[in-house]
């Protein structure tokens, strides 16, 4: 009886539909996702562009996204090893073939090209790692070669069990014969291999159960040598010559078809046979690393390694500390937590920025737990807000084995050098290395100086060169002649369609039209944008500019801010995409018109560059714990003229990479009053993301200092009412904290109250703290000892807030956008800071006119006042009452998206008062911090920060 016919068409089309049906499903879970497959060919030989367009096609009709990508003849191996390493690294990228031959001009190691591809993208199965893991057996943890693999689906479908038989294979290539035996041999069949030099070849065939050959000789094996009933896969393609054909050749196998299939119980025909199957397998093995790579990446599933702490006491110097940690590599933290190689760019071995690019690929995600911490009214010496984010950080990823992810501001130089230091956290609970992190970091905040101080140029020379030329002079300048000539920039299409005009033709426009496109006729006492540096630096504060004779007396005051204090700044921590960061840039109002009229960075021409400025800037920076927990450093917005909080980008990147479970530990500037107001009507406002809980940091100290302790001076010794227990002070002053629990609870958040514990702290002090925080409607309050323990002294805390996160919570915002101005400042000013009303000083009321009139009216609003007290005047301690609120004047951030009233006697610009508590620019002290920093030039060690 003859053979029955093994139909790879058949059997490779049951494939294609199993494996379109996979990607389907696969799509259904994650709907931005696709598997991905890279077809890579040297030169343009017509059987590879067959065989190419044979993939193309099956990837298309399973739904795989396939490209071919071909390189020259004049390719050398060195280019084909770059376009390999660009395909390694592209995560969307899951398969990719290196068709060979390779037909290149250039002599080329196919061997190394091959090898080239990442073991987890060689849907192929040629390289030497899956070849390796094949032959010891790993058949799960490697990708079969695609003929063989092919080759035992069609043997599977005989219903031939493989196990216990005889099997011989003909050939030893390292594409069919060699992967062959092995995956024989592991599907239990006892293989002999085969080949030119086997001495009576007849007698080994016809031993076999199963026979597969692939010598690359047509028709060499003869019907005869079969055993009867035998299962032969021919997986040979040789052309003999056949006058009957039109070509005057057919294709025939290595098997004598014929005459086999009289002995055979099933056999493969050529064509149609193994064929039609390695395609598929192909696609199989595409799929199958599509599968691999979801289930690497699953939303929350980290593998991730923690560092023990080797604590001392005393507790060191935090640089000690610091440096006595060995780092992990950032590459292999950013694998830990689910990165992938192509989002991730490195700088150096500590640090790395993460591409925008992973918000795509992680948007169907769901969002872990977003946490806030705060503080009570501080001291001038801080309550230990950035130490309680990381300590919390540490404690539930290192101890409770949870996701997490803590989020930071990136610290100014000005006070580094200055007297506050740097904002790494501290003792044990600090983001490492801090030396770069209180340093340069990544160049963000030069990068917004740059760009900062071009808006301040471009601002100056359009008003020097407006006043210097006539209409068509400065309009001809505007619109140069290039090749014979003038052609519109799209920013200066942007320009004349906000003024109405629609042409499009630079000769078109009449004068009225160029006078209206040419001239912004800014009124120079106008300009609010000022030239930043991130230095304390006094002599700044006030300065004239213009005073070379070249400015032929077009003089004006001026004065500098600190680079935190930019409004690009802000924008950079208020952005939620490139395109938003360039819309948000482009709206920047740096002046009034004579008319009236705002004047914005697009209409100054230099919103693109900003942008362009701005672009490497806007990837948060990936560093780490002390204990190894990840944490992104992303802008440093001052919590004054500015919100006071870390980027939305790097908190939504987070939410995604912690998956569900998982929690994101933000920290938001100053007290609640400040920084926590500002984190929930701006940055929430703006984010759309909703907390889970509010941290809010007490000590001892500050409570104190509430209940009427003497004066808190940086630099200076405490006073004993401090270090001594004091049950008086502490009682009256925990005020402040119910106060600011009250504030938190006005958004409708769960608020765990975290005692930072001192060791002049007694037992006593701690609980009473405790008890009076539950009892002012606090979810929970715990005693906190993560600068001296690291991650195991915030435990507790880490479990509160683990349990507060699941609580009933109501979130809401404190105001809507469409009140008027007025009553947005006077609702902050009297649920939040307890003020009986607001006053609004003549300044404060033309800007509410001017900005109503301009549009501007509906923007959130961002408080400028003292930090040191929940009133407008520092030394009122506790919870004042009975006051009005001043409003001397008003701001607008218009690219960034608040308006910033001025309260008090913060400081202003034009308006003389008469003490100035917060300049934009702080001053350096008698005796500053870089007296003590100094670099090692042996071992380039910097030394004396902290």
């Amino acid at each position: 009886m003859p053979a029955q016919i093994i139909s790879g068409k058949e059997v490779s089309a049951q494939v294609r539909e199993r494996l379109k049906k996979d990607v389907e499903q696969m799509k259904l879970k994650n709907p931005n996702f696709r598997p991905g497959l890279v077809v890579l060919q040297v030169g343009d030989r017509d059987d590879s562009n067959l065989y190419i367009s044979m993939k193309l096609k099956a990837a298309a009709e399973i739904g795989i996204n396939a490209m071919h990508m071909r390189l020259p003849t004049t390719a050398t191996e060195e280019e084909i090893l770059h376009s390999i390493t660009e395909v390694n690294e592209n995560s969307s990228v899951h398969g990719l073939i290196v068709q060979l031959p390779l037909d290149s001009v250039h002599e080329i190691n196919t061997e190394k090209i091959t090898n080239a591809v990442a073991p987890e993208k060689d849907v192929d199965g040629l390289t030497s790692i899956n070849a390796g893991k094949l032959s010891r057996g790993d058949l799960g943890d490697c990708f079969i070669p695609c003929t063989p693999n092919g080759c035992m689906e069609l043997i599977k479908q005989t219903g031939v069990s493989v196990a216990g038989k005889r099997a011989v294979v003909i050939g030893r290539s390292k594409i069919v014969g060699a992967p062959m035996h092995d995956l024989l041999l592991w599907n239990h069949a006892t293989v002999t291999t085969c080949h030119s030099k086997t001495a009576d070849l007849a007698a080994e065939v016809g031993r076999a159960d199963i026979l597969v050959v692939g010598i690359g000789k047509a028709e060499m094996v003869k019907g005869e040598w079969i055993k009867k009933g035998a299962v032969v896969i021919d997986c040979g393609i040789n052309h003999v010559i056949d006058d009957s054909k039109s070509s005057g050749k057919r294709v025939v196998g290595d098997v004598h078809f014929q005459s086999a299939k009289e002995q055979a119980g099933f056999i493969t025909p050529v064509p149609g046979g193994v064929g039609p199957m390695t395609v598929a397998m192909l696609m199989a093995n595409t799929v199958l690393s599509a599968k691999r790579f979801l289930e690497s990446h699953q939303a929350g599933k980290w593998n991730i390694s923690y560092t023990a702490l080797n604590l001392q006491k005393p507790v060191p110097s935090d640089i000690v500390i610091s440096r006595s940690c060995a780092a992990k590599s950032i590459d292999s933290l950013a694998r830990e937590v689910g990165l992938l190689s192509d989002e991730v760019e490195l700088y150096g071995k500590t640090k790395a920025k993460v591409q925008l690019t992973i918000i795509k690929r992680l948007q169907s995600r769901p969002d872990g737990k977003y946490v806030v911490v705060t503080g009570i009214t501080p001291t001038p010496l801080g309550e230990g807000k950035s130490t309680t984010t990381i300590g919390l950080a540490q404690a539930m990823g290192a101890h409770m084995k949870l996701n997490v992810f803590a989020c930071v501001r990136q610290p100014s130089q000005g006070p580094t050098f200055g007297i506050k230091g740097g904002a790494a956290g501290g003792g044990y609970s600090q983001v490492i290395p801090m030396e770069e992190f209180n340093l340069h970091l990544t160049g963000d905040i030069h990068a917004i100086t740059a760009a900062n101080n071009l808006v301040a140029a471009a601002i100056d020379a359009r008003i020097f060169h407006e006043a210097t030329q006539s209409d068509k002079a400065l309009y001809n300048r505007l619109v140069p002649l290039s090749g014979g000539e003038r052609k519109f920039s799209p920013i200066q299409i942007n320009r004349l369609k906000k003024l109405g005009i629609e042409k499009t033709e630079p000769s078109a426009l009449t004068e009225e039209e160029i006078n209206h496109f040419a001239r912004l006729d800014i009124d120079p006492s106008s300009v609010t944008w000022q030239r930043v540096l991130d230095t304390n630096d006094r002599f700044l504060r006030k300065i004239t500019i213009g005073q070379s004779p070249t400015e032929k007396g077009y003089t004006r005051e001026a004065q500098f801010d600190i680079t935190v204090a930019s409004e690009i700044m802000a924008v950079l921590a208020l952005t939620s995409s490139l395109e938003d960061m360039r819309q948000r840039l482009a709206k920047m109002v740096v002046a009034t018109s004579r008319r009236g009229d705002p004047i914005t960075t697009e209409d100054l021409g230099v919103s693109g560059a900003l942008t362009v400025l701005m672009k490497d800037a806007i990837k948060p920076n990936l560093m780490q714990t002390l204990e190894g927990t990840p944490v992104f450093v992303h802008a440093g917005p001052f919590a004054n003229i500015a919100h006071g909080n870390s980027s939305i980008l790097a908190d939504k990147i987070a939410l995604k990479l912690v998956g569900p479970e998982g929690f994101v530990v933000t920290e938001a500037g100053f007290g609640a009053d400040i920084g926590m107001e500002k984190f929930f009507n701006i940055k929430c406002r703006y984010s759309g993301l909703r907390p889970h809980v509010v941290v809010l940091v007490a000590t001892i100290r500050a409570l104190k200092m509430h209940g009427g302790g003497p004066t808190v001076t940086a630099g200076m010794p405490l006073p004993k009412e401090y270090v001594e227990e004091n049950f008086n002070l502490l009682e009256k002053g925990c005020n402040n904290m119910r106060k600011q629990i009250e504030n938190a609870k006005h958004f409708g958040v769960p608020v765990v109250v975290a005692v930072n514990a001192f060791k002049t702290d007694t037992d006593a002090e701690l609980d009473l703290v405790c008890t009076m925080a539950k009892a002012a409607g606090a979810f929970d309050a715990v005693r906190c000892s993560h600068w001296a323990e690291g991650g195991a002294g915030a435990v507790a805390l880490g479990e509160a807030v683990q349990k507060a996160s699941s609580a009933p919570s109501n979130f809401k915002f404190l105001y809507d956008l469409d009140l008027p101005i007025a009553d947005k400042i006077r609702i902050i000013a009297q649920k939040i800071y307890g003020a009986d009303d607001i006053e609004l000083l003549a300044e404060a009321q033309h800007k509410v006119a001017l900005y109503t009139k301009q549009g501007f009216a509906n923007l959130p609003i961002c408080m400028a006042k003292t930090h040191l007290s929940l009133s407008h005047e520092a030394e009122k301690k506790g919870v004042p009452k009975g006051f009005i609120l001043p409003i001397r004047d008003i701001r607008a951030s218009v690219g960034a998206g608040f308006l910033f009233p001025l309260v008090g006697t913060i400081w202003s610009w034009q308006v003389k008062v008469v003490e100035v508590q917060m300049p934009t620019i702080p001053g350096l002290p008698t005796r500053p911090c870089f007296y003590d920093i100094d670099l090692d030039p042996e071992t380039e060690q910097v030394n004396g920060l902290f």
